[in-house]
């Protein structure tokens, strides 16, 4: 038994769907309020029936306001029934999964949970992303932006690209599968490799996109450099050393690179889905107040044509100079992330100052 009662017991994703259930009928919890987020809905933790009668819970909650979702039992509907606030990881992810084109069958429920559902953007780890002291590369800042030229030319040598003054790199960190868009960019990259660009790609997934990529690797020396599977040194060399950043995620309830690269002033090129737009402002729509380039048609065409918007940018140098010091003054830190879910706490906890 616990030695001291919560004010508040926060559960995250399916694998804890159940606990605000539970805490309704354990006297240790009474008066506890519970916050249930949401960091991807497609992961909704599906059982048998019997998990029911495995775990001790009842069948009554076996229904369609309950745990039931087609037959099986849903961990996920207990965090979204039962929990007193609901949070996800966007603004806008929260707005997408009240739909049907992105509420993995539970849009509806989710619209008749609206009222106590927040969108909260994630943050990034100053101390670990950054760089002014990133000790895998070599330091620059806002006021140094042209040492990121030496962060560029030692990328160019841990992937084997051919370094050339004035040649962008775009940069790709991330999942191999079609959820991060890779299936518009394969067929974007034959179009991609006819412009004045360089690519530096690290990830690990489906084996199409490893043989993919390793034959395109191949089909282009020294302007695709690859490395399959995960490697921080790395991720934190192409973060600092690459000029754009690629991430057109199919969807995206949050995403962490383009706030990375924000920091690196590299600039991303996104497709405006959940975090990602509202993260990134897009240079065409905006030029005063961007930092990136994003586009709304899921489409390799569309990909294209901002990369190709972006390569133009770039060889503007003053314009480029100011997007970049944009990104790296936007202010996606944990500490005004930790503001916002404290203010959750303390409005789901009756006001509390103690809380």
């Amino acid at each position: 038994a616990l030695a001291w009662r919560p004010d508040i017991v926060h559960c995250h994703d399916w694998q804890s769907g159940l606990v605000p259930v539970m805490m309704g009928g354990d006297p240790a919890f009474r008066g506890a309020r519970s916050v249930f987020t949401i960091h991807n809905l497609a992961y909704q933790g599906l059982f048998n029936r019997e998990i029911l009668r495995t775990l001790g819970l009842p069948d009554s909650l076996f229904h369609i306001d309950g745990l039931e979702y087609y037959g099986q039992v849903s961990f996920i509907k207990g965090g979204l029934f039962f929990a007193d606030h609901l949070t996800t990881v966007s603004p806008s992810y929260a707005q997408q999964i009240q739909t049907p084109g992105f509420g993995c069958g539970l849009d509806g429920a989710l619209r008749s949970l609206s009222g106590r559902l927040t969108g909260i953007l994630n943050g990034v780890d100053d101390a670990e992303w950054g760089p002014a002291r990133d000790p895998y590369l070599p330091h620059y800042d806002a006021a140094r932006l042209h040492l990121k030229e030496s962060a560029k030319r030692s990328l160019c040598q841990r992937l084997g690209l051919g370094y050339r003054t004035g040649r962008p790199i775009a940069g790709i960190v991330s999942r191999l599968a079609m959820q991060k868009g890779w299936d518009i960019i394969a067929a974007a990259l034959p179009d991609l490799m006819e412009r004045d660009l360089d690519l530096a790609v690290l990830g690990a997934g489906d084996q199409a996109y490893h043989d993919l990529l390793s034959g395109l690797a191949a089909r282009y020396p020294g302007r695709i450099g690859l490395k399959l599977g995960f490697d921080n040194e790395l991720a934190h060399a192409i973060y600092g050393g690459s000029d754009l950043f690629l991430m057109p995620s199919q969807y995206e309830p949050c995403g962490l690179g383009q706030m990375i690269a924000l920091r690196y002033g590299t600039v991303p090129v996104v497709h405006a889905t959940g975090g990602l737009a509202d993260t990134i402002v897009d240079h065409r729509r905006s030029p005063g107040s961007s930092n990136g380039f994003s586009f709304d048609e899921y489409s390799a065409t569309a990909l294209v044509q901002a990369v190709t918007d972006a390569l133009a940018a770039y060889r503007v140098i003053p314009t480029w100079q100011a997007l970049m010091k944009r990104a790296m003054a936007c202010d996606h830190s944990w500490a005004r992330a930790v503001a916002e879910y404290v203010r959750l706490y303390r409005s789901s906890a009756g006001g509390r100052p103690n809380a």
